[in-house]
């Protein structure tokens, strides 16, 4: 797992999406002081390239000014660690003003859109999809790489097909999200996604990509595939990322990763105090997601999909007290898929004559198969 910094400037949001966990609208907004003390906590800490994601709530809350100081002060301080940096929006605040400031450090931006408006605007809210696309167009015309999550809930299980054919006619590449049960909602269920439903939509997503690879990028699938490849995840999900990735609240405070900013329990230091991995390391937070690694290697021993996704994500595994009671509950979804990429590729060993690693790579017009999603380059 690579080294990545999410930094929170904001858990505010001026958005209200329905299925949304991860909103406090009493946010306060990190000040470019947090940031001096990011940098001060890391010029040491590690010696391996980070990636820094602006993330939230909406982290362009935090305005112009602040990119303005926090961009170079990261990239210069730091740049023995080769900072890159990213950043997830939903674009509704983005000016041309940011967006010319992001473009020169090479940000690429991730939004949300859940696929055609009337879809999207069920989901998240009335009016939503034409604040995104907005944006999306001021980040278009300063040259910024955008892609979008798109996440299947409960009601948009079944207009899959709908969805799926918004995103190709629209020359728009797909990242999927299966709605999750929130650890802080009243009703957690009520958006979320079965896993049996999230195996057969990723299953139904490999289909749909095979048939049509020219086109699009399912960016789920390309990773799914990658992995059983390497035989080892590749994204955040499916590898132990415990100890590799943080984040950090708008105060100051460290955390395990994003969705856990904002909840005491999972505190784990606070960057004015500079703590070392050692120190990190003390917080129960940390003991949590240890023990959560320590469950997978018992309870999944015998699953041979283990190196594939490693239980899946801690968050998702732990009930709302905290406790670990399972791995990921969409570990039924991922031995689908991974079963399913599995036979394919091994079909087409016996059934075709497939490029060797390193050779030739698959030509614009060849016929798509798992093994070509399987050696595309990262």
């Amino acid at each position: 797992m690579a080294f990545h910094v999410m930094l929170i400037p904001s858990m505010n949001c001026p958005s209200n999406c329905n299925y949304c966990w991860g909103v406090d609208k009493e946010s306060e907004t990190m000040s470019i002081e947090t940031i001096k003390e990011v940098v001060e906590w890391l010029e040491n800490f590690r010696e391996e390239p980070v990636t820094f994601t602006f993330h939230g709530g909406e982290p362009l809350l935090a305005g112009f000014d602040f990119y303005r100081e926090a961009l170079p002060l990261l990239s210069k301080r730091l740049s023995h660690l080769k900072p890159a940096f990213a950043l997830q929006s939903n674009l509704w605040l983005l000016t041309p003003e940011m967006a010319q400031l992001f473009s020169e450090y090479n940000i690429p931006v991730g939004s949300s859109l859940d696929g055609p408006k009337d879809v999207n605007d069920f989901q998240r809210g009335k009016g939503y999809y034409e604040k995104t696309m907005r944006g999306y167009e001021i980040a278009k015309a300063n040259d910024l790489s955008v892609s979008f999550i798109c996440t299947f809930t409960s009601h948009s299980i079944k207009l899959k097909e709908e969805i799926f054919n918004y995103f190709l006619e629209n020359g728009l590449n797909l990242k999927l999200h299966p709605a999750l049960p929130s650890l802080r909602a009243e009703d957690p269920e009520k958006w979320a996604l079965s896993p049996e439903e999230y195996g057969e939509l990723l299953i139904y997503l490999l289909d749909e990509y095979l048939e049509h690879a020219d086109e699009i990028e399912v960016k789920n699938i390309d990773h799914l595939a990658k992995a059983v490849f390497m035989r080892r995840g590749t994204v955040c999900t499916y590898v132990d990322c415990m100890g590799d990735t943080f984040a950090v609240g708008p105060d100051g405070s460290i955390y395990p990763c994003y969705r856990f900013v904002g909840m005491p329990d999972y505190v784990m230091g606070n960057v004015r105090d500079h703590p070392s991995m050692e120190d990190l390391a003390e917080s129960e937070a940390w003991k949590l997601l240890h023990r959560f690694k320590d469950y997978v290697d018992e309870e999944c021993s015998d699953c041979k999909y283990i190196k594939f996704c490693r239980g899946g994500c801690p968050y998702n595994a732990l009930n709302r007290d905290g406790e670990i009671e399972g791995v990921d509950p969409h570990c039924t979804a991922y031995k689908m898929i991974f079963k399913e990429l599995t036979d394919r590729v091994n079909k087409e060993f016996l059934t075709s004559s497939l490029p060797i690693p390193g050779m030739s790579q698959p030509g614009k017009n060849s016929k798509a198969s798992v093994m070509k999603l399987m050696l595309k380059p990262s």
